[in-house]
């Protein structure tokens, strides 16, 4: 029997089903089949109904269609109990939208290419007529009842016949490490799509709460909303991006960090069509989409094209867009980011630069960047000034740091605790407390063990193996441990963070580094750091909180 991922998968018709079945039948032991894998694009999900990985062979994406499939004067009908329905897309065309998605997402995150793919339709309660002719879609691509029974000899004819020249076929270790990319991707999505669930939810008071807040500049075109860690902010920028899409505005909701990027685009993925804004991602991002050069064809260092060269690009390719290209509304998270050069960027990117609508996330405290900005907004900030994130004990331990005096709503929780360490021998220290919190029953995807000054090992290491997608979604599917820094996780959480604090890179930037690093933690937050590093970056009063938990 091949591996089947999962063992047991809820199929969306019995026409999958039977598909299922036969390639379980026919493909041999080495050979992989996936169920519903879903893969996030740009904030849109693209499904591929079934996914073969078969070493010696190639990889094939499937599109299975149940009832009665045809093509009358072009258009593809499909017909079933509930009568006769048009397709708005062909089986094939679906199957080749996904194949294309996943390719270019494990293009991506592998050192080697994929190789031999390909793509095709199967119609298992279709008899296709006798000398089918449908331009885009070849016989030779669309398995229909009658081919059933040789449904593997098929993907085999097709992968020798279609597949992308040049590469040559999976392997049995390629098939693995496709396997483990493709459902951390999967389970990050399921994860999303959980926590969208959870944000829907109306005993959700706190959240409820906040979005009643964000309604009050509902008139408003322009207002910059300040809150500290764990006040909601995140939230509610993709609540007004949200709402902004679906009352008709052309929306780019944006960030600068690609962690949170990526959460921005798998949570869009959840919402529907009309709901989702024109574009989801990273600033640096948007130039590139319009036609600005990549890294690789710049000729000059990495601080130079991400700080000047993109921001000068995208306002000149801002302004070669239609007016169709443009947008209505921005909404900008993490605002405090963002460079005056930066801003001066963007504001052509508006259809009207003067008066269009602008909304900007923000906590000064949480300027951890070597770079000054200020969003073009004359009106006074909107306050959020409750913490919805971390239990009391952990708000309390950054709360000196903070400028806006935060209501933690939440319990007391679990006691911070200090392990005292050198800054050389903090990250190791920490490697030593993740296997104690493991003894303690949390489980690996509870924990985060975040850095504030080099990397941790394992996040090069995870980074230069899949690439920076693949290392997110390992963040949000929440399998495994996650090892990150203070720099990329802002915006984002854990149940549990151990904050190795191994040195800063200034003295100027250390206190909202430290600010950062122990605002990230839900339910425990343990700190390893020098107490005299704590004593300098925080001053104190943080030590108080921290040292007096000892």
């Amino acid at each position: 029997m091949p591996i089947l991922l999962p063992e047991n998968p809820e199929f969306a018709s019995a026409a999958e089903r039977a598909v299922w079945r036969e390639l379980v039948d026919q493909l041999p032991p080495s050979a992989a089949i996936l169920a519903g894998q879903r893969i996030t694009e740009g904030g849109e999900e693209v499904e591929a109904d079934l996914v073969v990985l078969w070493p010696g062979m190639g990889l094939a994406v499937i599109e299975v269609k149940g009832g009665t499939v045809s093509v009358v004067d072009g258009e593809w009908r499909q017909a079933d109990r509930s009568g006769s329905h048009l397709l708005l897309r062909s089986p094939l065309d679906q199957a080749q939208r996904a194949k294309h998605a996943i390719l270019r997402y494990l293009d991506g995150a592998t050192s080697r290419p994929v190789g031999r793919a390909v793509h095709l339709a199967a119609l298992p309660y279709t008899e296709l007529p006798v000398g089918w002719r449908v331009p885009e879609a070849p016989r030779r691509l669309i398995i229909d009842g009658t081919d059933l029974p040789r449904i593997a000899e098929r993907i085999v004819a097709a992968l020798n016949t279609e597949a992308r020249q040049g590469h040559g076929p999976l392997d049995e270790l390629q098939r693995d490490v496709l396997v483990k990319r493709l459902r951390t991707t999967q389970h990050a999505i399921r994860n999303q799509q959980l926590l969208a669930d959870a944000l829907e939810d109306e005993s959700n008071e706190l959240t409820r709460e906040q979005e009643r807040a964000i309604s009050l500049l509902r008139f408003q075109h322009r207002a910059q909303i300040v809150g500290g860690a764990g006040s909601g902010k995140t939230h509610l920028a993709m609540i007004k991006a949200r709402t902004l899409a679906r009352e008709g505005f052309r929306t780019a909701l944006l960030c600068y960090s690609r962690g949170l990027a990526r959460h921005f685009e798998l949570q869009a993925a959840t919402w529907p069509a009309e709901e989702r804004p024109a574009y989801v991602g990273l600033f640096h991002d948007l130039p590139v989409r319009w036609g600005a050069e990549d890294f690789e064809a710049f000729d000059g260092p990495p601080t130079v094209y991400y700080e000047e060269h993109l921001p000068a690009r995208l306002a000149e390719v801002a302004a070669a867009q239609s007016a169709d290209e443009l947008f209505d509304a921005i909404v900008v998270d993490e605002a405090q980011d963002f460079s005056d050069t930066w801003w001066d960027a963007l504001l052509p990117c508006l259809r009207d630069p003067e008066a269009g609508v602008l909304f900007v996330f923000t906590d000064e405290h949480q300027t951890v960047f070597d770079r000054e900005g200020r969003a073009p907004i004359t009106l006074n900030p909107f306050p959020l000034d409750e913490n919805l994130r971390n239990t009391r004990a952990i708000a309390r331990s950054f709360a000196p740091l903070t400028a806006l005096e935060q209501r933690p709503r939440l319990d007391e929780g679990l006691p911070v605790r200090f392990i005292p360490s050198t800054a050389e021998e903090a990250v190791s220290a920490a490697d030593d407390l993740v296997e104690e919190l493991l003894d303690e029953g949390w489980a690996p995807g509870d924990i985060a063990l975040i850095t504030t000054l080099h990397r941790h090992p394992e996040q090069v290491a995870r980074i230069e193996a899949g690439g920076y997608d693949v290392y997110w979604d390992e963040f949000f599917a929440g399998d495994d441990v996650f090892y990150g820094h203070v720099l990329n996780i802002k915006g984002l959480e854990r149940r549990v963070v151990i904050l190795a604090v191994n040195g800063f890179r200034t003295d100027e930037r250390a206190a909202q580094l430290l600010y950062v690093g122990l605002s990230r933690a839900r339910s425990l937050l343990v700190v390893v750091a020098d107490p005299g590093d704590i004593w300098d970056a925080g001053g104190a009063e943080v030590w108080e909180q921290l040292g007096g938990s000892a």
